[in-house]
């Protein structure tokens, strides 16, 4: 195998829901098709233990997930699919990477100084309560994911810029204290990449519980589509598409003169259930094949899990002699 052209993983941390489709999911499926990219997508099942202590629910999760990525199209021949746990090669990488990156370096990390601030908020006399080892060191391990396979892009988004540029300083450390090894990876942000927002008008996401579900039912899909806030505008009022979050999520699925169509619609004035109608309507047409095939997944997990461990095998053909190289750098390796 090759190291990799692009890299993206996903927390088995819950259900698959819109935001995470057209953020993450839809453009790993595009490059995956492409025959001119080594590209490699991972369940990071080891990053769900900072926040998710319920075994049942990460087994679950990594069931969904998997499922909804095969079944949406990825290219599961063409690029490199795995299961982070079954790379055993990641771990020992992680570990070689903490002994050389500096304590004040993951002390800036966004995750852990927000988990300070806020026990400062609440008075707490440890700044570090509730801080376990695993969310202070949680680049250490992306690095290791990315450095792993030496990925020359990493598609993220913004809040996991800091991250990239934390993995670019550990790799720089590596190569100048031993051997350069490994490639500064690229942080590609995808400016015009939708972010979702969910049933309150915040950011769609798991912690905020404001989420769509990618493959609920026909009828769970459309209840929750008619959750979604709007204001009291009457039906024959004209009304903002660009501060609507009916209308950004309908964008984010629609081509682009659909969408002008619809803009005209709102300013003329649209009444919002028409408009929750419409939307639930259009992607459960686009959901509809997509849901199909991922229920027939869920009932055979022996089929994903093949997948999986092909993936593994694909994805050990380069790490295991690279990380030979690794070691005998750092001057672990046999001494006859």
């Amino acid at each position: 195998m090759k190291n990799a052209d692009f890299l993206t993983g996903i927390t088995t941390s819950g259900t698959p829901h819109l935001g995470n489709y057209v953020g993450a999911i839809r453009p790993a499926v595009e490059t995956s098709r492409d025959p001119n990219l080594t590209s490699y997508y991972f369940l990071a099942d080891y990053h769900s233990l900072i926040k998710n202590h319920d075994p049942k629910k990460r087994r679950e999760s990594a069931l969904e997930i998997a499922a909804a990525w095969i079944a949406l199209g990825l290219d599961y021949d063409n690029c490199v699919f795995y299961r982070q746990s079954d790379i055993p090669e990641i771990p020992e990488l992680t570990w070689i990477l903490t002994c050389l990156t500096a304590k004040g370096l993951m002390n800036r990390a966004h995750a852990y100084k927000a988990a300070v601030q806020d026990n400062d908020a609440q008075e707490h006399k440890d700044p570090d309560k509730g801080v376990t080892m695993g969310l202070f060191s949680y680049p250490v391990l992306m690095a290791a994911d990315i450095l792993m396979f030496n990925a020359r892009k990493v598609p993220v988004g913004k809040d996991q810029i800091q991250h990239l540029e934390m993995t670019r300083d550990i790799a720089a450390r590596f190569n100048h204290m031993y051997k350069k090894l490994f490639i500064l990876p690229e942080v590609v942000v995808d400016e015009t990449a939708s972010v979702l927002s969910g049933l309150d008008g915040r950011k769609m996401s798991k912690s905020y519980n404001n989420f769509i579900p990618l493959f609920d039912t026909e009828k769970r899909l459309r209840k929750m589509i008619m959750k979604i806030q709007t204001n009291s505008l009457a039906p024959e009022e004209p009304k903002d598409p660009d501060t609507c979050t009916i209308f950004s999520i309908y964008k984010a699925f629609a081509t682009e003169a659909q969408t002008r169509t619809l803009a005209e619609r709102y300013r003329a004035g649209i009444a919002w259930g028409t408009a929750k109608q419409e939307l639930f309507e259009y992607i459960n047409e686009i959901l509809k094949e997509p849901r199909s095939r991922y229920e027939e997944l869920i009932k055979n997990p022996g089929d994903i899990e093949s997948i999986l461990q092909k993936g593994a095998v694909k994805a050990r053909e380069f790490s295991v002699p690279f990380l030979d190289k690794i070691r005998k750098s750092i001057g672990i390796q046999s001494l006859g």
